[in-house]
């Protein structure tokens, strides 16, 4: 199992937000790309990128500090945030990003991602954010009347690369990944799952890495390595025990 730690950008800087909350950012420092070197010496081979700014705005926000982070990290880089049209795709892949995160797009505009999935093979992964078992958009400021799974099977024969399931009500809360409903949404269809939001600790990346089989491909943590809860060597020397 892959464990990513993230970095999530906002006018630059390295920051968390609680529950997807933009005015509840905390900020821990204003060097991505040296942050991104530090979970490198780490052991870390992925790490996940969110222009936060770009998934509200709806095009990229941070391309700067995104580019100075594929530059500097040796490894994958998935990126997410704003990702909404063809151009933002090419460009993305063009810098050197490994994987696309695309979210609002693939509910509102699911041909396009499917499109995509299709030009750019086990180059994209659909976010599935989810409020209450509801799809959440636009940054998460909106909630649907989609359901997370009925929304995971439009895209099982698209070809993208996995699903990104966020509990948008757990992250940046320590309170536990919501466990049950991601491994309930990787037994319900055929495309590998990444859990995300919530993760406090070696607990959850225990946990998850039990249900590898499933089709639980990964974990993201973010405010848990930040706050000094979790030891990103530790974190992936048991991911990948499982």
């Amino acid at each position: 199992m892959i464990v990513f730690p993230a970095i999530d950008l906002k006018s630059g800087e390295v920051v968390r937000l609680a529950e997807g909350d933009m005015d509840r950012a905390t900020v821990y420092g204003d060097n991505p790309a040296e942050q991104a070197g530090l979970f490198a010496v780490a052991g870390a081979e992925h790490i996940h990128v969110v222009d936060l700014d770009g998934a509200f705005a709806g095009s990229p926000k941070n391309a700067e500090a995104v580019e100075a982070i594929v530059a500097s990290f040796p490894g994958y880089v998935q990126l997410g945030g704003g990702i909404r049209n063809p151009e933002t795709v090419e460009r993305w892949f063009g810098l050197g990003v490994a994987r696309l995160v695309i979210g609002t797009a693939a509910l509102k505009d699911p041909d396009f991602v499917k499109d995509m999935a299709k030009e750019y093979e086990g180059g994209i992964v659909v976010a599935v954010d989810a409020r209450d078992g509801m799809v959440a958009t636009e940054g998460w400021a909106d909630v649907s009347d989609v359901s997370v799974r009925d929304l995971a099977r439009r895209f099982e024969d698209a070809g993208v690369a996995s699903i990104l399931f966020t509990d948008v009500g757990r992250d940046g809360m320590l309170t536990g990944c919501n466990i049950e409903a991601t491994v309930d949404l990787a037994r319900g269809v055929d495309i590998p799952v990444i859990a995300s939001g919530g993760v406090k600790g070696l607990d959850d990346i225990h946990m998850l890495s039990q249900f590898a089989k499933d089709g639980i491909e990964g974990v993201i943590t973010g405010r848990a390595l930040y706050d000094g809860r979790l030891d990103l060597a530790t974190a992936i020397a048991m991911a990948n025990r499982g």
